[in-house]
């Protein structure tokens, strides 16, 4: 939770005060996973539909460790590369969440990736599949290319959020195009300053949260910066702090850059020496 005055995150018809998406993957154990998301703050997060080992080796489903009274879960299409398989594994968590009565069930995270070895969004196909979801109902959140043409063109066919990628997928890289970034968030907004934009992906440690959320951004979304560090309890602490911190500086505004020093003391009733 924010420990300041701040509006909520509004993505479509849910409302939070987290702005930290947090994905459910990675974790040596059902156990150290539901501990993160506790310590990070989330409110939602995200499962993958596909990928998901929804019953472990013991019988036990990942779904036993997630307090469904308390997050709203998030199915993304992790796995699919194409449309038709991104729309098919929706309706999937769709149906899902629908039998658990979870309110995430009227929601998708988009992805549509280009390729095995890079992660990133097919752009045609993320735009062919949106358009499909948004028509059968689903508040589409899409995992995009930092390109701002083709986050505008999301928008345009009825995205709840548009997601650009800080860098590829489990990379760390945290955000190599901070312009990028500032260009789609400003096409996004253009008329409707309340769209949400949520950095997805490369974030690597708490830096990097806070750089998103400095760049305006709305949230950050991470799986990997927490379940791969080498300490995921204290990072998950970590990353809610730095999604506050930045989320207050973003707010708050930062100082003009300068090429030269100024004073950081007054100048008038100076001490005269000698």
């Amino acid at each position: 939770m924010s420990t300041f005055n701040d509006s909520p995150l509004r993505l479509g018809r849910h409302t939070f005060h987290s702005r930290l998406i947090v994905g459910t993957g990675k974790y040596a154990t059902f156990e150290l996973m539901q501990e993160c998301l506790a310590a990070s703050g989330a409110e939602v997060v995200t499962v993958a539909v596909r990928r998901e080992r929804l019953i472990d080796a013991q019988g036990r489903s990942i779904l036993d460790y997630i307090d469904l009274s308390k997050f709203t879960i998030l199915p993304n299409t992790a796995g699919c590369f194409t449309a038709e398989d991104a729309v098919r594994v929706a309706r999937l968590g769709r149906e899902i969440l629908t039998n658990l009565e979870n309110p995430g069930a009227d929601w998708v995270k988009l992805e549509v990736l280009g390729d095995k070895k890079t992660l990133l969004p097919d752009p045609v196909a993320t735009l062919e599949a949106t358009k499909q979801l948004v028509a059968d109902g689903f508040q589409v959140l899409c995992y995009s290319t930092d390109d701002p043409i083709t986050a505008k063109r999301l928008k345009d066919a009825g995205a709840t959020s548009v997601m650009p990628a800080g860098s590829p997928i489990g990379s760390g890289q945290g955000i190599l195009n901070p312009n990028n970034i500032r260009i789609c968030h400003e096409y996004l907004k253009e008329g409707d300053p309340d769209y949400p934009v949520i950095v997805d992906a490369g974030v690597g440690t708490a830096s990097d949260v806070s750089v998103a959320m400095e760049l305006g951004c709305d949230g950050v979304l991470l799986n990997t910066g927490i379940a791969g560090a080498k300490d995921a309890l204290t990072m998950a602490h970590a990353m809610r702090l730095a999604c506050q911190a930045g989320r207050a500086a973003s707010l708050a505004g930062r100082i003009p850059k300068k090429l030269y020093a100024t004073a950081s003391s007054p100048e008038a009733g100076v001490i005269a020496l000698g």
